[in-house]
This record gives C-alpha cells, sequence and structure tokens, in this order.
C-alpha cells in the first residue's frame, strides 16, 4: 500500500513540474527576455544579437528556425514565448496571424546593406555608385515608399537597355516581407526593386536566386551568385566572409509575442485550400517541384545503379579471384566517406566547392549528388546480391566456356538483381525522400514548393499535409510496381 502511495505521490509531483515548466512566460519588454524561450530564424541578425544571451545564468533558451514563419507557428503553439525579428516582415506576420502583437520598443536598430565576394571591389564600387545615383535621384525613396505606405509588391520597372554589360546574378531569401517575397509566381520587394534599379545603372541583366537565408552568404563567398540582397546587416562575422556595399536601409529588430486575446477566424478545409494552392496559382510551385523531384530521382537513380554495380562487381571480383587490389580499396575507401558523411553535407560541398567555378543546373548538381550518394548503398546491396548466388553457378558458366566477365554478365547478374529487386525497390523510395533537401541549394523541389506557399499565406497544416499526401502516393505506386516486376520475375523461375 505504502509503495502505490509513494508512486501516486511522485507521478503527482512530476506532472505538477512539467505543468509549471510548460507555463508560458509573460514577455512584456526586452528586460523579460533573460530566462524565456526565444524564437529567431537561423543566421540572421536577430540569431546573433539573442545568443548572447544564450546559456547565461537565467536558463535562457534560443531555439532556431530555418524560416521565421516556422518560428511563428512556434509561437502560436507556445513553444516559444516570443520571437524576434526586422520590423517590417513582423508587421506582414502580425496582419496575417491574429494573436500577436509588436512590442512598442525596438530591441536594436541595424542598417540594411548588400554583400559581396572579398576581391570585387570594383563591383562594390559600382553598386555604391549606382546606389549614390539612385539616392539623389529621389529613386530609393519612391521604392520604399512605394513598398511600405501603398504596399505595392512591384515599386521599380525595368528600363529597356542595349546590350547588356553581363548577368548580375543576386542571391535572396523570398520569406522577409516586404524586403523579398514571393507575389504572382515571382519574387518581389523592396530589395529586388533596388537590385533591379542597380542593374539598369549598371547595363545588366538581374538574374534571381531564391534559397535558404544561410545559403545566401555562402552562395556569394563562393561565386554562385554576384550579390547577397536579403535584409542583410553588417557583423563582424560576416566581414570575415564578404564585404558589403554602402547601407541603403535601416531596420528595427523588434519582438513579436502572443496577446492573451486570440479571436480565431475559423477557415472552412475548402477556404483553405482556395487560399493555399488556387489564389495567384499557387499550386504551380507544387507542380514544378514535383516535376524537378521525379527527374532527379529517376536519373539519379540510373546513376547509382549503374555505379553501384561496377563497384559491386570490382568487389566481388577481387574477393574471389583477388585481382583489381587498388580498385578495390578505393572502392572501400569510396564507401566509407560516401556512407560516413551526411547526404545534405555532400551535396552542398558538390555545389559549392566541387561547382563553385562551373555555371551548370542545380536539377544537374542534385542528380550528381544524389546518384552518388545512393550509388555507395546499392554498392553493397548488389555485392550481397552476387556474393547469395552458389559458386556452382559460376563454375557451371566456365565449365560451358564462358569467360569471367561473360558469365557474371549472363548468369550471375541477372540472378542477383531478381534477388536484390525488394532492397532496391527501398532504396528508391529512400533517394525519392531524401531529394526533399535539395531546397538548400535553392533548387524548386516538392517540399521547397510547400515553403515557397507557407511564406506566402503563414499557413502551415495544408501545404505540408498535401506535400506528405504526393509523397506517399508516388511512394504506394512505386512500391506496387516493383512487386509487379518482382511477380513477373519469379514467374518466369516457374
Amino acid at each position: 500500500m505504502k509503495k502505490r502511495i509513494n508512486i501516486g505521490v511522485v507521478l503527482l509531483v512530476l506532472m505538477t513540474l512539467v505543468g509549471c515548466a510548460g507555463k508560458p512566460k509573460a514577455i512584456r519588454s526586452a528586460q523579460d527576455l533573460p530566462g524565456s524561450k526565444i524564437g529567431v530564424q537561423l543566421g540572421t541578425t536577430s540569431d546573433t544579437k539573442v545568443s548572447k544571451m544564450e546559456h547565461d545564468k537565467a536558463g535562457t533558451q534560443v531555439e532556431r528556425f530555418t524560416k521565421t514563419a516556422d518560428a511563428i507557428q512556434a509561437l502560436l503553439q507556445g513553444k516559444v514565448n516570443c520571437v524576434v525579428e526586422d520590423d517590417q516582415p513582423a508587421k506582414a506576420f502580425v496582419v496575417q496571424n491574429d494573436g500577436l502583437a509588436i512590442l512598442p520598443h525596438a530591441y536594436s536598430t541595424e542598417p540594411y546593406a548588400f554583400c559581396v565576394a572579398h576581391g570585387r571591389r570594383d563591383l562594390v564600387r559600382s553598386i555604391n555608385h549606382a546606389l549614390q545615383l539612385l539616392r539623389n535621384d529621389g529613386t530609393l525613396d519612391t521604392i520604399v515608399n512605394r513598398h511600405l505606405r501603398q504596399k505595392m509588391s512591384i515599386a521599380y520597372q525595368p528600363k529597356a537597355i542595349g546590350r547588356p554589360n553581363g548577368r548580375l546574378v543576386v542571391a535572396t531569401n523570398a520569406t522577409f516581407q516586404p524586403y523579398e517575397y514571393y507575389d504572382n509566381g515571382r519574387v518581389v520587394g523592396i530589395d529586388i526593386d533596388i537590385m533591379q534599379a542597380v542593374a539598369d545603372v549598371l547595363g545588366m541583366t538581374l538574374q534571381v536566386e531564391d534559397m535558404n537565408f544561410d545559403a545566401v552568404v555562402t552562395s556569394v563567398q563562393t561565386g554562385k551568385a554576384d550579390v547577397g540582397a536579403a535584409a542583410l546587416t553588417v557583423t563582424p562575422d560576416r566581414l570575415r566572409n564578404v564585404s558589403f556595399t554602402d547601407a541603403y536601409a535601416r531596420s528595427r529588430q523588434v519582438i513579436i509575442v502572443k496577446t492573451s486575446h486570440h479571436e480565431a477566424h475559423s477557415q472552412s478545409l475548402a477556404q483553405k485550400f482556395r487560399q493555399d494552392f488556387l489564389v495567384e496559382g499557387r499550386y504551380l510551385y507544387l507542380l514544378q517541384g514535383l516535376g524537378n523531384t521525379l527527374v532527379i530521382t529517376l536519373f539519379a537513380i540510373l546513376i547509382s545503379l549503374c555505379l553501384g554495380s561496377l563497384i559491386a562487381i570490382v568487389r566481388t571480383t577481387h574477393d574471389r579471384t583477388g585481382r583489381y587490389a587498388v580498385l578495390n580499396a578505393l572502392c572501400k575507401l569510396y564507401l566509407v566517406i560516401i556512407r560516413g558523411t551526411p547526404t545534405m553535407v555532400q551535396l552542398l560541398i558538390i555545389y559549392y566547392v566541387i561547382f563553385a567555378a562551373a555555371d551548370v543546373s542545380k536539377v544537374l548538381v542534385a542528380i550528381v549528388a544524389f546518384g552518388i550518394n545512393s550509388s555507395a548503398y546499392l554498392a553493397e546491396v548488389v555485392r550481397s546480391g552476387i556474393m547469395s548466388i552458389d559458386r556452382g553457378q559460376s563454375e557451371a558458366g566456365r565449365s560451358l566456356g564462358l569467360s569471367y566477365s561473360q558469365t557474371l554478365r549472363l548468369i550471375i547478374l541477372p540472378q542477383a538483381f531478381k534477388n536484390v529487386l525488394p532492397a532496391i525497390g527501398n532504396e528508391l523510395i529512400t533517394l525519392l525522400k531524401e531529394t526533399s533537401i535539395s531546397g538548400y541549394i535553392g533548387l524548386v523541389d516538392l517540399t521547397k514548393g510547400s515553403d515557397i506557399i507557407r511564406s506566402i499565406t503563414y499557413d502551415a497544416i495544408l501545404p505540408l499535409g498535401v506535400v506528405a499526401i504526393i509523397y506517399l502516393a508516388i511512394v504506394l505506386s512505386l512500391s506496387s510496381a516493383v512487386g509487379v516486376l518482382e511477380k513477373k520475375l519469379r514467374k518466369n523461375e516457374r
């Protein structure tokens, strides 16, 4: 009886502690931030500012999200106590989400500037000259006023130029309304209009590349983009990696909190579906992403099958005959490196390092990266299939006068592939889902398409749910196709 009472008391105490721990802390000013959970977007100035409080004696925690929209969602669900964000994007989030408010006093004030790779002083001087001209003739003020006061998505019309003086590639993160965001399928905003005006002054054509915020500086640093325009502030850490132009605007860092009164304006499923996918043709982001996902998966699995089979043949040949010792050692090293490092790291290395100086399609980069990664796993799958075939099969082939390669190609491999077909199908499904990290190099895949929709509508549930259903449908289709093929091959045995 005593044990039951003691256990009950312990459970009651634990439940009380959990309830107290989950109680949200009220944030009324910046002085209340110590000891709270603060949400920020990874790599932003807000992240840099609040990180100074992390691991302090008060127990302040910083929750970092790849998108501010995810931080806002966490705030609405009570997972963080507040979100620190730039002033204008914060206003957009508050307008779109009931139950949020911005505290009256700014957390900090910072200037915005464009970043350029070290060593490109001529480009920095050219952009500074263009900004000065645009400031003198009032273009900069006009662009900012039209966006902030007149709520225009496009405040500057490109000028007709003769023969272009090259191309100006701009890296941005289109989730910061009104500085950069999507509207009718285009990346628009203050930064984009200013860069278009700068490009006109320089006589260049503008090309905008949307990517994760933490990839903007890296893209400029590695030469994938000429300019970074993503509401960037100048910090010592960034100055060590890139150079900055003159400031073109100033912004306040503000604190977003959840208000006590929350008026829910519920929408029907049909209304949410229309808002998320039909308005402005937003479903096209998913269609574009689906197309890229399927193309990457198809060609990557072809590369992995070819490369993986070659590796498997080299390794099994060495195991059985002792030949190809050097090739076998290289193959084993390849497998260790590829299987021992994350897929995302490999993708970033291939894009920012191996193809740093090459102007290649991002789809091609993704195909190569995922093909190389998958080949390491398929190599072991195929090798296990080859090793599962009885040695008597090889001896029978050789007794018929076939060479080792002919025996392998005509007798061993067909049986091996049939045995490992379920494993190959599983690797295909895994590869399909792994392509969801393609957005880290600015490629619009299926998951990135939903991210774009979320950044516009601030709705997380429906876009993510639809993407999950699409992935599930593709996986079920692939599983059924592999099952049908497996049954046909089994029939041939009879």
